[in-house]
């Protein structure tokens, strides 16, 4: 088993995604750079079918117009974080 990312690793994939919006006329066409550099990315961080699976996923929602809000990494740790039994991300109560 791959050791787990860190969420602050993962938080900043997703904000380095979502900074092709701030580049006016270019943010699509660095968003056709992005997608295979974070779909490996990805691969890479999670290992496995998880990792193929989401990589695909990720190099879609990096391609696909306005399809970049979705956290793609922060939700894969989220879920690797939960499957695993670990304690809460926040405890509210």
């Amino acid at each position: 088993m791959k050791k787990q990312p860190s969420l602050l690793f993962c938080v900043l994939m997703d904000v380095v995604g979502y900074a092709t919006y701030a580049l006016p006329f270019l943010g699509e066409f660095g968003d056709l750079l992005w997608a295979p550099l974070s779909a490996l990315v990805f691969y890479r961080t999670f290992g496995g079918w998880k990792g193929a699976l989401g990589g695909l996923f990720n190099f879609a929602e990096e391609i696909l117009p306005f399809t970049d809000f979705i956290p793609t990494f922060t939700l894969a740790w989220l879920w690797q974080h939960v499957k695993e039994g670990r304690k809460p991300v926040f405890n509210l109560s």
